[in-house]
């Protein structure tokens, strides 16, 4: 655990110093669990969006966008359940006066487990070298069985528990296992209460005739409130979806772990309408096809996994996540759910509107089902920029701090570095940028030896550095430098465009799916 806590410090510490995220009001001491997306956060979070929006809008026919307000009429939030069930579980230590989410003590319990799973295929592979079968150690060994065995028994009667709203069997079984505060390791515990996560607001000219409002805390309403609207003037049949990225709001009374959990927050949902009886179909494809776009980046398989809900939500007949490695452990990055007609049912009844799409196959008009896609915008920053940051070890002995970005994700795609300030180096490099800019983002470094310059661009995961020296006055050729092999050539300033292109273009990325 010390060696991933110290990784993620790094990462928090990188993010600063590289300008890619900030402490909001940091100034006055900071708000927590609130954090500003810097001049190089702002880029890689926007070329996330996008990289999201093309594949799932632009490439897809039959799915659209919308932008949906942040505020909602708040009859809402009643049709939705969130006012009477959205809710966390919450626990306090009475000498440490903290507050915890009752169920992430219980998780981070499993996860201490986990750790020792890991410990023993470690030690395993250690072992028996290049004969050790994984899967077989993991399948039978009695150890890792056990260890599995306590997690499934712990993490099942979690569910079932918080499912039948028994609060007080959620305290015993952190009383049994005896799960204490992780600042002092006091295991005085108060009992378990509901907090609803939604942020009040009012909306009027004076406080007796305000109406109260929530901010929302989930962007999927504004398109179950919309379907009708955007069915009729896209003239959609179903199955169709429809996609939107926006802002969120939770009153997380423990947020932590950086950008991971926030109070603000960014979300990029996709509600896939569909016919009653086809959800099963529908739900693997998008299984299958959400993964297929985290793989297209290139972050390493086995760091995703599935995992299956034991809780499933009232509504849905069907959930899993899409679990990544972040470096406090594998953890929730993108929801799938099957939802059947409850949304559209709930908004019917409580606007005694109807919601339904008249299907010209079946002649009838029914409810849809919905499938959904829902990942957390700021969950893949983190995802992407933990997993990029690396220290290398060179030939030479010394370490370089490298974050290998995807390039189609990079906030800057190449620099642009005369070789000294003098000799016409810098006006010809300045001309290169005004050329480029027109199609990448690109960055003009003048400043320290060439070589540091190349360092602080692999800290800031720019993927190309394109050098101007003397020869370049001869022959108009450049060296252009590739920041993951550090490997060197020599091109002309006219084949610039189309080498960045190749390797920063959306297309070549995407068809990788």
């Amino acid at each position: 655990m010390a060696n991933q806590d110290d990784q993620f410090k790094k990462v928090i510490s990188h993010a600063k110093e590289y300008g890619y995220v900030f402490q909001s009001s940091e100034i006055y001491d900071g708000l927590s669990a609130v954090y500003d997306y810097a001049q190089n956060g702002a880029e890689l979070k926007k070329n996330i969006r996008d990289y999201w929006w093309k594949a799932m809008v632009q490439m897809n026919e039959n799915i659209v966008g919308i932008d949906a307000a942040i505020f909602m009429h708040p009859t809402t939030w009643k049709a939705s359940g969130h006012v009477d069930a959205f809710n966390d579980p919450l626990i306090d230590n009475k000498d440490s006066k903290k507050r915890y989410r009752a169920d992430v003590l219980i998780e981070d319990y499993c996860a201490k487990i986990e750790a020792k799973i890991d410990k023993e295929v470690e030690k395993a592979a250690k072992r028996f070298g290049d004969a050790f079968n994984k899967e077989e150690f993991v399948s039978t060994n009695p150890r890792v069985l056990g260890y599995q065995e306590k997690i499934n028994e712990t993490l099942s009667r979690m569910a079932k528990s918080l499912e039948n709203e028994d609060l007080a069997d959620v305290k015993a079984l952190i009383e049994e296992l005896e799960i204490a505060d992780p600042l002092t390791g006091s295991r005085n515990w108060t009992d378990v209460k509901q907090f609803n996560l939604m942020f009040g607001t009012k909306l009027g000219a004076s406080a007796e005739n305000a109406m109260d409002l929530y901010l929302r805390p989930e962007t999927a309403q504004g398109i179950f409130v919309n379907f009708l609207n955007v069915q009729k003037t896209s003239r959609l049949k179903i199955p169709f979806g429809i996609a939107q990225t926006g802002k969120a709001f939770r009153n997380e009374i423990v947020a932590r772990q950086f950008i991971f959990r926030m109070r603000e927050f960014e979300q990029m949902e996709m509600q896939f309408f569909i016919k009653p009886g086809t959800q099963v179909e529908w739900y693997n494809h998008w299984k299958e096809t959400r993964l297929k776009w985290h793989l297209s980046l290139g972050m390493g398989a086995e760091n995703y996994r599935f995992h299956d809900h034991e809780k499933l939500a009232h509504y849905a007949d069907a959930a899993a996540d899409i679990e990544f490695k972040f470096p406090f452990g594998f953890k929730e990055l993108e929801g799938i759910h099957s939802r059947t007609d409850f949304d559209l049912s709930q908004h019917e009844k409580y606007s005694g509107k109807k919601l339904q799409y008249f299907d010209p196959e079946e002649n009838k008009s029914y409810v849809p089902y919905v499938l959904e896609t829902s990942i957390g915008l700021d969950r893949m920053f983190l995802a992407v920029f933990s997993n990029s940051l690396v220290e290398e070890e060179l030939e030479n002995g010394t370490t370089r701090t490298v974050l290998k970005l995807p390039s189609v994700l990079a906030p800057v795609k190449a620099a642009i570095l005369p070789l000294v300030k003098k000799d016409g180096l810098p006006e010809v490099a300045r001309k290169i940028v005004e050329d480029l800019k027109w199609d990448f983002n690109v960055d003009y470094d003048e400043k320290d030896a060439v070589g540091r310059r190349y360092r602080r661009q692999d800290a800031n995961g720019t993927p190309f550095c394109i050098t101007v020296d003397h020869d370049t006055l001869e022959d108009n050729t450049v060296t252009i430098r590739y920041r993951d092999t550090m490997e060197q050539k020599r091109v002309k300033i006219d084949d610039l465009r189309d080498i960045i292109k190749q390797e920063v273009d959306v297309r070549s990325w995407l068809m990788k799916m």
